[in-house]
């Protein structure tokens, strides 16, 4: 067995580059003191205040928290996509374990200080132990650091365990449970602006996390001689895509929580908005980075002429950290001043915005399904992208020569243009007051939109138009026949499972305590958004999908499939219809509106839109798989045909022959 020596780094890499990692932590820290001194965040409290420690310390805990947590995740995403086998994986891996150790840590002592800041008692108070032990089981915030400083204890164990990329995405997917629970506790979390700040802090923490961690992490495996020449082109080439998807988000999210919490241009003249300035164009020097990377570098590293190229990246990603060491520090600053508008509810609010978080829209119209908008910058995002790489895809066929229907094309925009519409227009203004807009949006979501996305065949259009890995490594068609053939994967797709999941989650999500938690929180918002598109997309792709994974039954068992599923829409919308009972009556039922059906009688009228829209859908299914077994047929007939032509019909002879021999038996017995 051939022994795994460390690859040598570059000789025309300086050794000195070691210490840019340290420089990117110390960065950070002067920007974060820097900025907090020029907005009094870090002035004495009038009222409780916890101290010099905790009011300093504090700030410093968070950003080397947040620094940590880059390493983490952008480790972990080099790991599980980029990375080869072997000593740079290792390597990958083993850092990926510190980062998420310094992260336990920074978390626990950010932990400490946030409750010492929060109660307003300093940390040598007598009556500290008491005060934090309720904070940390009786407060949200409390509850949300304890868990983030677990999950984080979790993910090094994780990353101290494995060695493979497997392990590396299931480490990395439970690194988003932390920056999850830090987006709900941001400036606007708790305002009027609650779902968009959320979304857009969310993507920014993501984005963020993943380039910066990822940049440094590829830093250290130079550092610690993990990759040669050769093995940092295929690196840097593959991660360089990674990070422009991370500047769009970082900048459309960034965008969007300074309109949130500036209120308007006059925001820009305080201090908060001097410190918004500060790292808009601290980024937009990022931005310039990356053009000079993927000009100047990514494409001539790894060649035998490429030196030059190689020192300049090293150049670029340096000064690039330490860029992105002094927006980390800013962005630390900004989230302990307060925001000059800090969307505070109205002096007198409205029982619709008491319950929604939202002024109660107007009348609904027809016309108002497409002039009313409430804007979700996450799903949007999603709609975007999807519509963007599938679009991609085509073109990368066409380039080189092959085909790909304009059918299938037309069908996938359709269906991301409806999904878009559906979770920022109308059916999402509505769908939070009106029970029947709801369900018209649950019933697109689920029976409707799947239709066209499946028509679109996305994963076989993704397996022809991604490129074929073969270092070893699981790039993104690699992990997508993983998750299509894995055993977590066709028990969801098989037709009787995603049947039962189909019709199934109607029951449970509207007779459990999930419908509120999807109606009162932003969390579960999405999840019923992404659950519901997902059971419709797999019971869709079931049966009239081309893409591989279920084991399709024939057409005759489909059609019974599709039947009974439409019997069970047919009694829950006869059950609604009928029903004398408001679901989630402390919701529709104190909304105060003065205008449209009344709660119950809005509902019983969702019933029949669960009953009658629901069935269109149905119906067009139920089309498309008669039409579908008809052209099986035919098919079939023609392959019998060519092969009659090419060999005689082999079948009807032998048949003939048995024919005869009984004849002839008949006739000896006679």
């Amino acid at each position: 067995m051939a022994s795994r020596r460390p690859a040598q780094a570059p000789p025309d890499a300086p050794r000195s580059w070691v210490g840019v990692p340290v420089g990117v932590v110390l960065l950070a820290l002067l920007a974060v003191v820097v900025g907090g001194a020029f907005s009094d965040a870090f002035t004495t409290q009038l009222l409780l205040d916890p101290g010099a420690v905790v009011r300093w310390g504090l700030p410093v805990a968070t950003v080397v928290s947040e620094l940590a947590v880059a390493v983490t995740l952008g480790g972990l995403v080099l790991a599980a996509f980029v990375v080869p086998p072997g000593v740079a994986l290792d390597r990958t891996l083993s850092t990926v374990a510190l980062g998420a150790g310094t992260w336990t840590v920074a978390s626990l002592v950010r932990m400490v200080l946030a409750a010492s800041n929060a109660v307003g008692v300093p940390l040598d108070a007598p009556t500290f132990g008491e005060q934090l032990g309720v904070y940390l089981t009786q407060i949200s915030a409390g509850r949300a650091y304890l868990a983030i400083t677990v999950t984080a204890a979790v993910v090094c164990l994780m990353a101290m365990l494995t060695r493979t990329a497997t392990g590396a995405l299931w480490s990395a997917a439970l690194t988003f449970l932390p920056l999850v629970l830090q987006s709900l506790m941001g400036h606007a979390a708790g305002s009027t602006s609650h779902e968009i700040a959320v979304s857009s802090l969310f993507m920014h923490l993501v984005g963020a996390a993943v380039w910066i961690g990822g940049l440094l992490v590829i830093a250290v495996l130079r550092t610690r001689r993990a990759l040669t020449d050769e093995a940092l082109a295929v690196v840097v080439a593959r991660f360089s895509p990674v990070a422009a998807w991370c500047f769009v988000v970082v900048a459309l999210s960034g965008v969007v929580n300074a309109l949130v919490r500036l209120g308007g241009v006059a925001g820009l003249s305080t201090d908060y908005g001097v410190l918004i300035l500060a790292k808009a164009g601290l980024f937009v020097v990022l931005g310039g980075f990356g053009w000079a990377h993927r000009s100047w570098v990514v494409g001539r590293l790894g060649a035998s002429a490429a030196r030059g190229s190689t020192a300049l990246f090293w150049r670029l990603a340096g000064a690039e950290l330490l860029v992105m060491g002094a927006v980390s520090g800013v962005a630390v600053a900004l989230g302990g001043s307060p925001p000059p508008d800090d969307n505070a509810p109205p002096p007198d609010p409205t029982p619709a915005f008491i319950i929604t978080g939202r002024a109660l829209p107007p009348e609904l119209t027809f016309s108002r399904w497409f002039t009313e908008w409430n804007w979700d910058v996450l799903l949007g995002f999603a709609c975007v992208a999807a519509l963007v790489v599938y679009l991609r895809w085509v073109r990368r066929l066409h380039r080189r020569g092959d085909a790909w229907s304009p059918v299938r094309t037309v069908s996938w925009v359709t269906g991301t243009v409806i999904m878009f519409w559906v979770t920022n227009g109308g059916p999402a203004v509505y769908g939070s007051v009106l029970f029947s807009a709801h369900m018209l949006q649950h019933m697109v979501l689920a029976m409707v939109i799947p239709i066209f996305l499946v028509s679109g065949a996305p994963i076989t259009l993704a397996l022809r138009g991604l490129t074929i890995r073969k270092d070893g490594t699981r790039g993104p068609r690699e992990w997508l026949l993983v998750i299509v053939h894995s055993h977590l994967g066709r028990f969801f797709a098989h037709p009787i499972v995603a049947a039962i999941n189909f019709a199934g989650s109607l029951i449970v999500f509207y007779y459990t305590p999930a419908f509120e938690y999807a109606l009162s929180t932003h969390t579960g918002h999405i999840l019923m958004t992404v659950h519901f598109t997902l059971a419709g997309y797999f019971f869709a792709n079931a049966l009239i999908g081309i893409d591989p994974g279920p084991s399709r039954p024939p057409y005759a068992q489909r059609l019974l499939l599709l039947l009974a599923t439409m019997a069970f829409h047919a009694f829950f919308g006869v059950t609604l219809m009928s029903g004398e009972i408001l679901l989630v009556p402390e919701w529709f039922g104190l909304m105060g509106r003065e205008w449209g059906l009344s709660a119950l009688a809005d509902q019983q009228e969702g019933g029949g839109i669960a009953w009658g829209v629901g069935e269109l859908p149905t119906i067009s299914l139920a089309v498309i798989v008669a039409v579908s077994w008809s052209r099986a047929d035919e098919r079939l007939a023609k392959r019998r045909d060519r092969k009659v032509d090419r060999d005689g019909d082999v079948e009807m002879d032998d048949y003939n022959d048995m024919l005869q021999k009984l004849s002839d038996a008949d006739d000896r017995a006679l």
